[in-house]
């Protein structure tokens, strides 16, 4: 047996947990805080602000994070990490401030052209980071990978780095109580296709075990708990949200080591034309991305399904579509569109973590069952 494991951010998990261990999160002198406007909201910056003022660290936010970001986005926040001298950078919020902080991290310290970033040629170590997930799906707060929307390829793209695991991650499901049903739905979404593409993955070693039989557990739970809340988001109490959080970060901690697959490099043309959020984007496809590989991982998508309580893939189809379909209506999407997105995702370096292998019409066969 070989295995490689590596996770060196420190994991805090629990209510209260930032104001509790709040001389953790001091690494520095001087702080940037990269977030979007959610954090005002949920109180999650308010928390950081009070331990970095009691522990009379200085810090400059920003706050012009977009859903999205992009090179542009992450380079203005490069620029004002070096204006204000920030020595460490606090990422607050879902998938995009946290992606974005580790970009700006990077940036901050190597002044180098977006090529040279996704070509992963850091020469310089990026500044550390502190990361405060506020929904619970990206897994950010634990994995190496900073993904940007790169119009050069009409996608998002990722780098890769071991200096960008954040130094310490507090987790607090408080932050996500307020989170709308949509986006509870998309980042858990997120969470499973996390969870399922890592134990697809032709990197996946038994050793990641635990992560995957707990986070589909979790997520057993969770995604009954969130269909039943469908009419009435306040249905879902705060240990459904902690158990939706933890789920999220073993995911994270999974896709570390083995990476995403199909799902997100088809998912990304969605997001990016089509404005799908990242997470239900992933959801529309994972039933058939099970369904193409079901004959050289049968084993494995079968146990998928009895840790989440699902009879077989067409039950899993159902519940998908159900959740999917209470979010709204899937845009028009025409053949030609579908063509021009598998001739993109075909391209994804992770598509080879496939263990079938794949072509760019099963990418398209995929989509159109898919879509239509």
């Amino acid at each position: 047996m070989k295995f490689n494991f590596f996770i060196p951010t420190r994991i805090i998990f629990g209510k209260n947990c930032i104001k509790e261990n709040g001389n953790l999160m001091c690494i520095g002198k001087k702080a940037l805080i990269v977030t979007g406007k959610s954090s005002k909201k949920n109180g999650s910056l308010d928390d950081v602000l009070s331990v970095l003022t009691d522990n009379g660290v200085k810090y400059e936010i920003f706050n012009r994070v977009k859903s999205n970001p992009d090179i542009e986005n992450v380079l203005d926040g490069a620029d004002v990490a070096r204006k204000v001298e920030a020595d460490f950078i606090i990422g607050i919020g879902g998938g995009s401030p946290l992606d974005a902080s580790k970009s700006i991290a990077t940036l901050a310290t190597n002044l180098i052209k977006p090529e040279e970033l996704f070509a992963n040629m850091i020469k310089k170590r990026p500044l550390p980071i502190i990361a405060i997930p506020t929904t619970a799906g990206t897994g950010s707060e634990v994995t190496p990978y900073s993904i940007l929307t790169y119009d050069k390829i009409g996608s998002k793209k990722s780098f890769f780095s071991p200096l960008i695991f954040p130094k310490v991650a507090f987790l607090d499901a408080r932050y996500t109580m307020s989170l709308s049903y949509n986006v509870t739905v998309d980042t858990m979404l997120d969470a499973l296709s996390h969870l399922i593409e890592g134990f697809l993955s032709v990197k996946y070693n038994n050793f990641y075990e635990y992560l995957v039989v707990n986070g589909l557990k979790g997520l057993k739970t969770c995604y009954k708990n969130v269909l039943d809340a469908c009419t009435d988001i306040k249905k879902l109490d705060f240990e459904t949200r902690e158990l939706l959080l933890y789920s999220s970060t073993l995911g994270g901690m999974l896709i570390a080591h083995t990476g995403t697959s199909v799902v997100h490099a088809m998912g990304y043309s969605l997001t990016y034309y089509k404005e799908i959020p990242h997470g239900r984007a992933n959801g529309i496809l994972l039933a058939n991305y099970l369904k193409f590989n079901y004959d050289s991982e049968e084993y494995k998508i079968n146990m998928i399904l009895k840790l989440l309580g699902i009879k077989d893939i067409y039950e899993f189809e159902k519940i998908m579509n159900e959740l999917i379909r209470r979010e709204g209506k899937i845009p028009e999407i025409s053949i030609d569109e579908l063509i021009k997105y598998s001739s993109i995702a075909i391209k994804a370096s992770n598509i080879a973590n496939n263990k079938k292998s794949v072509t760019q019409d099963d990418l398209l066969d995929i989509y159109k069952k898919s879509i239509f």
